[in-house]
Parts: C-alpha cells; sequence; structure tokens
C-alpha cells in the first residue's frame, strides 16, 4: 500500500468529494473540463518520448497562440515559451512537462497509447504517459484559458512553458541554456505541479523546504586479472573486489551521513562474466545516489570514489588497475520549495479546497523542476504542488489492503484525469492570480 502518512485512515472518497467554496473561478473551471478532458486523451493516446515532442509542442503552441499568448517554439530543442505582457507587476512562471515514457501501456483505457519510438537505448519500445505529463499539460491549457480570459485580473507579465525531456532530467536546463531568462522575462515565481499516485484524486500536497531529491547515476569499472576458475591465486579477481565495494558503499548512508538527513544508495546493476569457470578481467556498477543537500551529495559522491580506491588497494591492484569511478553530467538537483512562497500558496488553497491541502515528507523521486529556481537562487521563488490522482474507489480498497496502487511509471498507472486537472487548473490559476493581483 503506497499512503502518505497524512492520508491515514482517511477515507478518500469523502476527501476527494469533500465541500469547498464555489466561486465564479470553480464554475469556470467545471465549463472548460469537458474540452480539456478531451485534450488530455488526445495527448495520452499520443505521448511523444524525451526531446521527440514536436508534435505536442506544435499542438499546444497553437492553443497558446489563439489566446493571445507570445509564443516561441523550438526553445532547449523542443520546449515552448508563452509570453503574456499585461502591465505592471510580477512575473510569473508556470511549467509543464510533455515528454513521454519507454512504457509499454497496460490500462486497458479505450484511449490507450498504441505508439511505439526509439528512446535514447536504440530499442524500440512502446510509448506511455506513465508519469501523467498528459494531466500536467492539459492543466496548463486550462490554467492559460482562465488566466488570458481574466486579464482585468491581474497585472504583470505571465510566462508559460512547456518543458521538454523531464524524463530523462535534460530539459530544463536545456531551456536555460537556450537563453530562457535572458532570451524572455525572468520570473519572480516559478510553478508547477506533479499528479501523485499515493493520494485520492483531489488532494494538494506540498513540502516546505525540500521537495525532491538530487539524483546522480555514477558508474564504476573495475578492473581485474582474469583466468581460470581454478587457479584464482594467478588472477585479481574483479567479482571479489566490486563486491567489496557493493557492501562498503552501505556504510555511506549509515555511519558517516549525518542521521538526520535522508539519502539513498543503490547499486542497481552488477555485471561481470560469462562463464562458470572464468574469472573476468572487468566488473561494472551501477549505483543511484538520492540526496538533498548539496552537502550530502558531496560527501556521498566523494565517498563512492574512495571506497572504490580504497578496496582497490586493499585487493593489491596496482596503480594502474584503479577503479574507474564516472558521475552522470548532467545530473538532476534537488528541487526546492521557497519559505514564503510556499506558505502564501498553502494559506490561499486551504480555504479554496477545504480539507484537502496537507504538507508532506519530501521524497526521493527526482524532478528538474529544481533548475528553474538554482539558475537565479537569490531572485527566484519557487513551488511544486502535488494533486492526488488516485480514484475514490481504488482508494478505498487499497486502504482495506484489497489491492495495491500502481506508481508512477507503471504500465497500469491511469489516474482520475477529470479530477486532477481541474483540481490543477484551479489551484494554479488561483494562486497566480494571487501572485499578481492588481494593486
Amino acid at each position: 500500500m503506497r499512503t502518505w502518512g497524512w492520508m491515514a485512515g482517511v477515507a478518500a472518497l469523502s476527501l476527494a468529494a469533500a465541500p469547498a467554496q464555489a466561486d465564479e473561478l470553480r464554475d469556470a473551471v467545471t465549463a472548460d473540463l469537458p474540452g480539456l478532458i478531451a485534450l488530455y486523451e488526445d495527448l495520452h493516446a499520443n505521448p511523444e518520448l524525451s526531446f521527440q515532442e514536436v508534435e505536442t509542442a506544435k499542438k499546444l503552441a497553437a492553443r497558446a497562440r489563439a489566446l493571445g499568448f507570445e509564443v516561441t517554439e523550438g526553445v532547449g530543442k523542443t520546449g515552448v515559451v508563452a509570453v503574456m505582457r499585461n502591465g505592471d507587476g510580477p512575473t510569473v512562471m508556470l511549467r509543464a512537462d510533455m515528454d513521454g515514457l519507454p512504457v509499454i501501456e497496460q490500462t486497458g483505457l479505450p484511449y490507450a497509447s498504441k505508439r511505439r519510438a526509439v528512446p535514447q537505448s536504440g530499442i524500440e519500445t512502446g510509448v506511455m504517459h506513465a508519469c501523467g505529463h498528459d494531466t500536467h499539460m492539459a492543466g496548463w491549457v486550462g490554467t492559460a484559458q482562465l488566466l488570458a480570459a481574466r486579464r482585468d485580473q491581474w497585472s504583470g507579465t505571465l510566462v508559460m512553458i512547456l518543458q521538454p525531456a523531464e524524463e530523462i532530467g535534460e530539459g530544463a536546463k536545456a531551456m536555460l541554456d537556450d537563453g530562457l531568462y535572458t532570451r524572455f522575462p525572468k520570473p519572480d515565481y516559478v510553478l508547477a505541479f506533479h499528479d501523485a499516485a499515493q493520494a485520492p484524486a483531489g488532494m494538494i500536497g506540498y513540502a516546505n523546504g525540500f521537495a525532491l531529491a538530487n539524483v546522480d547515476s555514477v558508474d564504476i569499472v573495475v578492473p581485474g586479472v582474469g583466468g581460470h576458475g581454478a587457479y584464482p591465486h594467478t588472477t585479481k579477481d574483479p567479482v571479489v573486489l566490486a563486491s567489496a565495494i557493493v557492501m562498503r558503499l552501505q556504510t555511506l548512508v549509515s555511519r558517516e551521513l549525518n542521521p538526520t538527513e535522508s539519502a539513498v544508495v543503490t547499486v542497481g546493476s552488477f555485471q561481470a562474466g560469462s562463464k562458470h569457470n572464468i574469472i573476468p578481467d572487468e566488473a561494472r556498477l551501477q549505483i543511484t545516489v538520492r540526496s538533498y543537500s548539496d552537502a550530502a551529495r558531496k560527501l556521498l559522491l566523494d565517498g563512492i570514489a574512495r571506497i572504490a580506491r580504497g578496496e582497490a588497494v586493499a585487493a593489491g591492484m596496482p596503480d594502474d588497475k584503479m577503479p574507474r569511478v564516472s558521475v552522470a553530467d548532467p545530473y538532476t538537483p534537488a528541487t526546492f520549495n521557497t519559505a514564503a512562497l510556499t506558505q502564501r500558496v498553502a494559506a490561499l488553497l486551504a480555504p479554496r479546497f477545504e480539507g484537502r491541502v496537507k504538507e508532506v515528507p519530501a521524497v526521493m523521486g527526482g524532478e528538474d523542476f529544481s533548475q528553474f529556481y538554482r539558475a537565479d537562487r537569490d531572485n527566484v521563488e519557487s513551488l511544486i504542488l502535488w494533486v492526488g490522482g488516485v480514484r475514490a474507489e481504488e482508494w478505498a480498497k487499497a486502504e482495506k489492503g484489497e489491492i495495491t496502487l500502481p506508481s508512477l511509471h507503471s504500465p497500469f498507472w491511469a489516474p482520475d484525469a477529470p479530477v486532477v486537472i481541474a483540481t490543477a487548473t484551479e489551484a494554479l490559476t488561483a494562486a497566480t492570480l494571487d501572485l499578481m493581483a492588481k494593486p
């Protein structure tokens, strides 16, 4: 059961349908929802992989132009920037990500994806919006429509971006490197939402401070001296050495990191050898490293390099046969919700969505939305919200232990799209109107 601590023991159905203040904005969201669901189903049926979001970008850019935005395509390869200037005031940037995943869909939905494509691996696969980016884009369009129709209620500059390649952690940086903060108005506030597979549909979660983790991919090549399995004394066994490295890595979190901090060091792949009686001349490790602070990240990465070399020295490896440690670049930095913006938006949304707004713990997943804050930490405030997507009846069964809920990236993940999109659209629109309210 994947439940959040703040939801334990609470019936999803009653919360998802909890009474909330009715007003003109909610009525407008309800009126727009059929069109947004039609868009969502089209996006879901036609996903595109990272940096391949050509059709998706073109389709949504056209909608932004029709609403009166100044639209630029091809930012950071396939990204879209839509700007609406409406007098003096702050600059608010709203972001949605566009890419799907190399996953073969198994939801059974009538609009399930049948798309196939070739990702970076070079192996053709099915493609699916298994992370809910289709709900993000539909909510983005819904918010754009509402804000464009309410220009008399806000003042400032609205920058709405469609970001590519979130799933490989490169899209936000690509847009920044392509001049997002120099060619276009630089934001005072950046906002986004992500659907959540561990919360009932319609719930809004926020973390104050760190929300998601630094994500690093580390590769270690462990050289050895191969030979016959019957004569190990004539070899330097890289399997034994790599195994020692794996075991020693576990002490980085348990014995070197402050116990009050959270981190993960996971060896996801150990490859060596091809036959029972041959000691190979090389082993390879693939590791995921997750942390929150920059200091913790440095401690872990430095520790991995130190342990790899130290175990090799202990095994009697010569200097020219030391393990080779490489850290993937770019990495995904930790996502940080700034205190002032987080508290302001949470206080605004709490009465609007009565009983449905909760502070939640940070998670060890990664999100390159973090890049937009880190690009100018002194001048940009940042917030990403979670919007629960589990259907009420499924949540109730999961709470009873009758079913196990699929996670994000699962071929079975199918959020309650109408509730997610309506909730996110209303929340982002209300927050933007508050931040850009006319004096």
